[in-house]
């Protein structure tokens, strides 16, 4: 080869390349390792290790801005800054009473050479993992600019079982597909997946976060964002030959990312990793990436239980609107309600006695305000006006007579997509919550966003959702919102940002033809739940005949069900069915009665994604514990050590099984509850079926 041709050649570009990088340093905490160098371009690059073993290969990072000004390479180290930090501080509420938040962090300053532009990344490692995030430091060259796209790179270096969702701007409920890099392909899943109302999924290898992944070898990756603040939701795309992921902003509606004025900062891009599953599930990096709550007093953020006017409405045994079925008189001219409009008066009463009875903290109730009749698919901008109620909802004797029997009511605010016509009446909506005595609102963002058309994941929604969060902690109500972008661990910042949907959740097995399938809750703590609390509404009893369409059922036992409580963690959680489907299973229903939402310790005593999972918990104030165990499609036997629970204590442990005939297709609902008295050095044996689980209360005996 003559001297030109070797010149020329990609192998001497690369040796050029590689020789001409620029070591910048390491950061090591534990079994993670991250090596940062500049390459033969002057890009960013950086590398993640796990006990030695490669996590992330060497990718690039950097920021493209409008007018085409690339800060993605030509840069010079002109500094950099380390850190450590060690803190243990304490949740209003969660999973666990203490965290450490423990790090090791690396600025990195950068400025281009011939702009003259600055731009710092921030690096953390810690012992499960790496977060970075870009920082645009205050600068004269640089002060009001537009994102156009973000140059973030996953190398993952191999085809790894992936589990995933497809990329979209409007929604996350989408079934997971579980299959290697490679094979990740949306295009068919989007024509398929009828049941979904909004699609956008532009990229067709394009993922959502979180992304969970297993290599061959044995290591367990998620890939997310936290501390998602005036940014959009980053999305990824997978380049399926060579295995690199890379990231994708959810725009606006002219194609903008994000509009930023220096100094800021992006979200954190994280990357969590152990050889053992159930450490992803125990990591607290996301909310350790968050920025501590700023709230003096937080006694009136209280994590409950709840039922509501809802599940009728999702199987068609009741309507969110009135006029449908309006009232009607009788011959002698005496008023007679309509009774299919599902947010009456005396139904209300019959859910608040409910819960009275069986001490369940609060009642949801929806459709109770005017706009129902004329909300879905039209893309009105000012349907709901969140204080008028139908004439058959006493809104002031409800609230009276909840609070004769010590219940707290849920507020229900559906702005079916229209953020303007909200965040108009947000001050309006809250005064009332408060005049009437309601602690905690529902929002809900049905549909397409109106009246510019941004979506659900871009930065004005993501700037609104933490409007209406900071709203809410104004008036000291409690927030729990459904269609929002998926969470990033904002409840450390706004504790009473209790919950979102942002999965596809119970309600799925009432209205979908494919429903959610038995490994779907055993996929979602490594996907959705990585983030924060999901309102998945469990606990129903009721698995088949509730729907009009024959053979529908929901893809679980009645075991399972109550397993959920534990195992899919929120301090928010609903007792979706209804009440004449409990009162016939009080025995099993004497679990959802007994379970906290609120807790001092977890333990992940064994996990692996798609498969199964089980989950040991600890009641918050006292030597109470709880277990939940789940399986997928395949019936499971495990022994469960109870090394977890305290030592020298007893426990009486009530165990609620799959019954021994139960079955998922055919009897769903068989379950038995058997007794013993146990201690820390005992085993559990536990059968479960397909798509069946266990819950287990263990009461101290003092």
């Amino acid at each position: 080869m003559s001297a030109r041709n070797l010149f020329l050649s990609p192998l001497f570009i690369l040796i050029l390349n590689s020789t001409s990088a620029q070591e910048i340093g390491n950061l090591r905490l534990g079994k993670t390792n991250l090596h940062l160098f500049l390459d033969g371009y002057g890009r960013p690059n950086y590398e993640v290790s796990f006990n030695g073993k490669a996590v992330i290969e060497a990718s690039h990072l950097g920021m493209v801005l409008a007018e085409d000004e690339n800060l993605d390479k030509n840069f010079e180290v002109i500094g950099t800054r380390k850190n450590s930090f060690d803190q243990n501080w304490q949740p209003v509420w969660g999973e666990v009473k203490n965290i450490r938040n423990h790090y090791e962090e690396l600025t990195v300053r950068l400025r281009q050479k011939q702009s003259g532009n600055l731009l710092n990344i921030i690096f953390r490692v810690f012992e499960d993992g790496v977060g970075f995030r870009y920082e645009f430091p205050l600068q004269p060259g640089l002060k009001y600019f537009v994102v156009k796209d973000e140059v973030t790179q996953f190398h993952m270096g191999g085809d790894h079982k992936t589990f995933w969702i497809p990329a979209d701007y409007d929604t996350n409920e989408y079934p997971y597909t579980t299959s290697r890099l490679s094979e990740v392909d949306n295009t068919e899943l989007v024509k398929k997946s009828t049941d979904i109302a909004v699609r956008v999924a532009p990229d067709p290898n394009g993922v959502q976060t979180p992304l969970m992944m297993k290599t061959n070898d044995g290591l367990y990756i998620n890939i997310h964002e936290a501390a998602l603040v005036n940014y959009p939701a980053m999305q990824l795309h997978v380049d399926r030959n060579n295995f690199i992921l890379t990231s994708t902003l959810v725009p606006d509606p002219v194609g903008s990312k994000a509009f930023l004025h220096a100094p800021a900062l992006t979200p954190w891009r994280t990357i969590i990793v152990s050889d053992n599953a159930a450490d992803i599930l125990a990591s607290k990096m996301i909310l350790n990436l968050n920025e501590p709550t700023t709230l003096k007093n937080t006694s009136w953020i209280k994590p409950t239980k709840f039922v509501g006017v809802w599940w009728e409405m999702q199987t068609e045994k009741a309507t969110w609107s009135y006029s449908d079925f309006p009232d009607s008189t009788d011959a002698h001219g005496n008023l007679i309600p309509n009774h299919r409009h599902g947010a009456n008066t005396q139904n209300v009463k019959r859910y608040i006695d409910f819960a009275a009875k069986n001490n369940i903290g609060a009642v949801l109730v929806e459709g109770w305000n005017t706009g129902w009749e004329d909300w879905f698919g039209k893309w009105k901008e000012d349907v709901f006006d969140f204080v008028t109620p139908y004439p058959d909802f006493d809104i002031k004797e409800i609230s009276s007579y909840a609070k004769s029997k010590g219940v707290k009511m849920i507020m229900h605010n559906e702005t079916s997509g229209s953020a303007t016509n909200y965040e108009r009446q947000m001050d309006t909506a809250f005064r009332l919550m408060n005049k009437f005595g309601y602690t905690s609102v529902k929002t809900g963002y049905v549909g397409k966003i109106i009246p510019r058309g941004e979506y659900h994941d871009g930065q004005w929604m993501v700037r609104h959702y933490e409007r209406a969060a900071k709203k809410a902690l104004q008036y000291h109500v409690m927030i729990d919102m459904h269609e929002p972008v998926r969470p990033t661990g904002l409840q450390r910042t706004y504790p009473n940002w209790l919950a979102c949907e942002a999965a596809r959740g119970n309600e799925y097995n009432a209205f979908s033809e494919f429903g959610n399938k038995p490994e779907h809750e055993t996929i979602l703590p490594f996907t959705r739940l990585m983030g924060g609390p999901m309102d998945y509404t469990p606990g129903i009893f009721k698995l088949r005949g509730y729907s009009k369409v024959a053979g529908r059922q929901v893809q679980t036992t009645l075991a399972k069900q109550l397993a959920l409580y534990v195992t899919l963690y929120s301090p928010i959680q609903m007792a979706a069915d209804l009440p004449e489907n409990y009162e016939g299973h009080m025995d099993a229903f004497q679990f959802i009665k007994d379970v906290p939402v609120d807790w001092d310790d977890t333990k992940i005593l064994e996990a692996e994604p798609g498969d199964y999972l089980t989950i040991a918990r600890k009641e918050k104030g006292k030597g109470n514990w709880f277990l939940g165990a789940i399986t997928d499609e395949n019936s499971r036997k495990t022994k469960i050590s109870l090394g977890f629970l305290d030592r020298g204590k007893k426990y009486r442990a009530r165990i609620y099984a799959d019954g021994d005939n139960a079955d998922l297709h055919n009897n769903p609902e068989s379950y038995k509850i058997t007794e013993r008295t146990v201690s820390s050095i005992d085993e559990l044996d536990l059968n479960l079926v397909a798509g069946g689980g266990a819950a287990v209360s263990f009461m101290e005996i003092k």
